[in-house]
């Protein structure tokens, strides 16, 4: 079975397509077939004027008529398609959806930060870990950051919180945001024996890579702390060159790291496990439930 899905972020729309390879005891293996990522930034645009701008829905629907096309080449029956923090704050999003669907048939859903935070927890990831640990998965992106937290075998919360790396370099977020969220993670965590992070969002797989760690390997929390002091010391250009960054990840990623190594402090997480997931892979999770169900 071939699925799809769609990802509109505040930094980039993701097109991920993956094939559904039955398992054993009933578990499907879910193998990546393609995964195209165009960097619209909306983010910029919503956190400033609190709409999309003519030229970037110019742009989406540009990227969405790409992805069109290679759903079909791949011949893709499946698909979910969903927007967030930026397309949620924009006062224009609904416009563009339905521009979307007329000029392409994809119908795209703005999902709540709750929804979002659900999706990411769908990839099951602290499943297949010891219950001896309790996980809390962080999902940073350009507008929000989705926390979820799975302790004994159960999930015990999922939160978002409008505190996103674009949001950051805009100085859009307040002191007064930073305070809750940190009460939130300190008081929801509290007595629960030891917390590790899994980690997910474009950010914080760019470090896993430059980490060069093994797959399966956590990173420290001491780790990002120290490329955080040093891509914080760097202008944009210097982390270009000397990391081989693209711009749009260049100056997200000093904010990406403030916000990872915030909530594992308030946590009390030293370690953060990378398995390169991110709501795209959590929504194909989902549609195949959803598939399954109907034949």
């Amino acid at each position: 079975m071939r699925l799809a899905a769609i990802d509109i972020g505040s930094n980039a729309a993701r097109l991920l397509i993956s094939d559904v390879i039955p398992g054993p005891q009933d578990k499907p293996e879910f193998v990546k077939v393609s995964l195209v990522r165009v960097p619209l930034r909306l983010g910029f645009d919503v956190f400033d004027k609190a709409e999309i701008s003519a030229g970037k829905v110019e742009k989406i629907l540009k990227t969405i008529k790409s992805y069109k096309y290679l759903l079909d080449v791949y011949d893709v029956k499946h698909l979910k398609a969903c927007a967030t923090s930026a397309m949620r704050d924009a006062r224009n999003s609904e416009e563009i959806i339905q521009k979307v669907k007329a000029e392409t048939g994809i119908e795209i859903k703005v999902i709540s930060g709750q929804e979002e935070a659900s999706f990411i927890y769908e990839n099951h990831i602290a499943e297949d870990m010891t219950n001896a640990e309790s996980y809390l998965y962080i999902d940073v992106g350009g507008g929000s950051t989705e926390l979820t937290f799975f302790s004994d075998g159960r999930l015990v919360f999922k939160e978002s919180f409008n505190i996103g790396t674009i949001r950051l370099l805009k100085n859009q977020v307040a002191e007064a945001q930073w305070d809750d969220m940190k009460e939130f993670v300190k008081s929801k965590t509290k007595g629960y024996h030891h917390v590790t992070a899994i980690g997910s969002g474009g950010n914080i797989n760019k470090i896993f890579s430059l980490s060069k760690r093994k797959e399966g390997k956590p990173l420290q929390l001491d780790l990002l702390r120290d490329y955080f002091k040093e891509f914080s010391n760097l202008t944009v250009a210097q982390r270009i060159s000397l990391y081989k960054l693209r711009e749009d990840r260049a100056d997200v990623i000093v904010p990406a790291l403030l916000i990872y190594i915030n909530v594992m402090r308030w946590a009390d997480a030293e370690e953060i496990y990378v398995p390169k997931i991110g709501l795209a892979d959590g929504l194909i999770y989902t549609l195949y439930e959803e598939v399954k169900k109907l034949n």
